[in-house]
């Protein structure tokens, strides 16, 4: 695969099933150079027989899908060219979609009512005044912004203190009726007669948000209101209560914990009646107080006090509320390698006590590590699916509500999401021959998920990449110097070598490399490297007490890990030149590079990107940086120097490309910029390359030409610094013999 072919990778959204078990719906989307985009629409497959994927919709961008609870409607998000995504409906059977919103700053994510008669979303709303609500008011001329708060940006968002995301609930309009048209003007509009008394009632009415609804949107409820966030959503079986996660405890600047709220959406019609318009052009927020009296009443079933960080949420038929939380201990802000469990709120009574169901403090086999971002999926019989990151893939994980669990058969290595009815479960999957493709797994109540069948593959999206002479990693496990074992993988181009090797590290460090189809590796390993990657101590998938082992003492465990990985790879695979040898990583893997070459000089060179280099300077700048350094390397001014790479950089004499994003928050800029100076100052070899407009996730969903363009600037530089023997075959040539095939 070469860095052109990006636009041959696409992925796959959670799948939704039709209520009778059919077919599922999903969005597939991949990036387009023509758009520097990612587009992608709504896809349809039947569950039984062998037809083909059928596209749904033609939309820019489609996604997020989900089945009304009648299975007659399909709602999903939809972004416009240049416009965030917008809640909309559609006929299941297909047709012309209906929109539900045009909030200004896009809906994140949404539920439908169990009537299937409303729809309950997030989105951000603006203040008033800024992000485009006011005609010709630029950014730049927007007020200043007062902030008291240590807390104040969010990667990926910019400012959050005056843009807090909200939960609202709209009626579902009628797809099937009579489209309105917008109403022409007319000389009764411009009468100059009106009285001043009727235009400041109109000025009222526009100030208290009370706008008409833009022709053929429905008039949205503001459910929730107040200088807080909001995430997660999930309805009652009775449609009586509608769950939340947030934040509003008096400490909630300083900690990570949160709290689940419950908002009665039975007497939402009488509450604060806020029209897309309205949302659009940023209405002031009204007083909490306010929105109880008028129906929008709000309790806590989940405290902060219970010291968890919680991530999704679910309901299952018996009442339950499900969570997946994360407990940050006494401190509310100990959240270094801390496994993510499963916890079930019994009764639906403000306060609960939420009771753990899968132990995430065992040291054997029977330890699970909950993927947060997973997704809750319950099941009519009680029992619940997750996803587990472990030891280098993600499973598909079904647990009874007494605890015990049973790993179910996707037929491939990772797992990303996951629908399920009675006769049948579908997930989304990767592996290392696809970058997202759909597989059904038959269900049969009351057996066992992989009793019932063998799954069986729905689409094949990767037919394409798969072509271009993609290659497997071999698995290998190392024995380090303190007899830790360290497990990883090797990717070799073809032919004997010997092969200049590339010491890849992932980002994190609660994060791992898995088995999946990685686009970094393929491109290196095309245009000849050698690829080693491993999960060294500090990663997630191996236990609780492996992700923790570097709290306060990074460059210590982690580094050994990766070098004696790398040293057992050269031993094992001899095509491996160990007299050519560079180093690269991203965020936390671009921290462990610039840590590695401070105290190894064997890499003949190093890339690091958007790096945790300066744990000092980190606090105040970056999103996280009021926590994340006082939990990695410790507040103590010479316990932080020990582990800070900046303070080391005097050590390096190994030539570094600095790779760093201009609207970067979570590693900001000048972190590479006080690197590359210092690096600079003290005569090492050294470039800075500075993307515009590009995030803390360019390498991931950055815009394709600039995700061409990095490719292009890294194999420029290893061209430069480590370059490849001229006799390499580049496997765009027809022979292919030696190409290890994907599974």
């Amino acid at each position: 695969m070469k860095a052109a072919d990006l636009p041959l990778l696409a992925s796959v959204s959670r799948p939704t099933i039709h209520p009778d078990g059919t077919r599922a719906v999903f969005s597939r989307v991949h990036a387009s150079f023509a758009a520097d985009d990612y587009i992608g629409q709504l896809f349809t497959v039947a569950l039984g027989g062998e037809a083909s994927p059928r596209r749904l919709t033609r939309g820019f961008r489609d996604s997020s899908p989900r089945f009304s609870p009648d299975g007659n409607l399909i709602g999903f998000l939809r972004a416009t060219v240049n416009g965030p995504a917008q809640l909309y409906v559609v006929d299941a059977a297909g047709g012309e979609p209906l929109a539900m919103t045009d909030a200004a700053l896009g809906v994140t994510d949404f539920r439908w009512h169990p009537r299937g008669d409303r729809i309950a979303f997030l989105t951000r709303v603006p203040e008033h005044g800024r992000y485009g609500t006011v005609a010709d008011v630029s950014a730049e001329s927007e007020p200043a912004r007062h902030i008291v708060t240590l807390r104040y940006r969010s990667n990926g968002v910019g400012y959050t203190t005056d843009r807090r995301a909200h939960v609202f609930l709209a009626d579902v309009p009628d797809v099937w009726g009579e489209p309105i048209p917008a109403p022409a003007p007319s000389a009764h509009d411009l009468n100059p007669s009106k009285s001043a008394a009727e235009l400041a009632a109109h000025r009222d009415d526009e100030r208290a948000g009370a706008a008409l609804p833009a022709p053929g949107l429905p008039v949205a409820w503001q459910l929730t209101t107040g200088d807080f966030d909001h995430s997660g959503l999930a309805f009652t079986p009775d449609g009586s209560s509608l769950f939340t996660i947030s934040a509003r405890h008096d400490g909630r600047d300083d900690d990570l914990r949160s709290a689940v709220l419950a908002i009665d959406v039975g007497g939402a019609a009488d509450g604060r009646a806020v029209s897309s318009t309205a949302v659009q052009h940023g209405a002031a927020p009204e007083d909490p107080a306010a929105a109880a009296s008028r129906g929008a009443s709000v309790r806590t079933v989940v405290r902060a006090s219970n010291n968890l960080s919680v991530s999704a949420l679910a309901c299952s038929a018996d009442d339950a509320l499900w969570m997946l939380a994360t407990d940050v201990g006494i401190t509310g802000r100990d959240f270094v390698g801390r496994n993510t469990a499963l916890y079930r709120v019994p009764t639906l009574v403000d306060g609960s006590a939420p009771i753990r169901v899968t132990d995430s403090d065992r040291t054997d086999q029977a330890q699970l590590d909950l993927d947060a971002a997973g997704g809750i999926t319950p099941l009519s019989d009680g029992s619940i699916l997750v996803l587990r990151p472990h030891r280098g893939r993600v499973e598909l994980v079904r647990v009874h509500p007494w605890g015990t669990f049973e790993a179910v058969d996707c037929g491939a290595s990772v797992v990303t999401a996951v629908d399920a009815r009675d006769s049948a479960v579908v997930a989304a999957v990767q592996s290392g021959g696809t970058s997202g493709d759909l597989v059904l797994i038959p269900f049969d109540f009351p057996s066992t998920l992989s009793s019932a069948g063998k799954p069986r593959q729905l689409t094949d999206s990767s037919a394409a990449v798969r072509a271009t002479g993609l290659v497997s990693g071999i698995e290998l496990t190392v024995t380090g110097r303190d007899g830790y074992p360290v497990h990883g993988w090797v990717h070799t181009p073809r032919g004997p070598g010997p092969h200049p090797v590339l010491l890849t590290i992932h980002g994190g460090p609660f994060a791992q490399y898995t088995t999946a189809l990685l686009d970094e590796t393929q491109v290196y390993v095309d245009a000849g490297y050698a690829v080693v990657l491993c999960n060294p101590r500090g990663s997630s998938g191996y236990g609780q007490a492996h992700g923790r082992a570097i709290r306060q003492r990074m460059g210590a465990l982690d580094l050994a890990d990766v070098l004696d990985f790398l040293d057992g790879a050269l031993r094992s695979e001899p095509s491996l030149d160990a007299k050519r040898l560079g180093i690269m990583g991203g965020s936390y893997g671009g921290y462990l590079t610039a840590w590695t070459t401070a105290h190894d000089h064997r890499f003949t060179a190093a890339i690091v990107e958007r790096g945790f280099l300066d744990p000092e300077a980190f606090v105040g700048t970056s999103d996280i940086g009021d926590f994340f350094g006082d939990e990695y390397v410790g507040t103590d001014a010479d316990l932080l120097r020990e582990q800070s790479a900046q303070f080391m950089v005097g050590r390096v004499t190994t030539p570094t490309l600095v790779l760093h994003s201009e609207q970067d928050l979570r590693c900001p800029l000048s972190q590479g910029e006080r690197y590359y100076a210092a690096l600079k100052r003290g005569g090492v070899p050294t470039e800075l390359v500075i993307f515009p407009g590009e995030n803390h996730d360019l390498s991931r969903t950055g815009r394709p030409r600039h995700r061409l363009q990095r490719f292009e600037i890294i194999l420029d530089w290893w061209a430069r610094h480590l370059p490849i023997d001229p006799t390499h075959r580049s496997f765009d040539e027809p022979d292919r013999e030696n190409v290890r095939p994907v599974s």
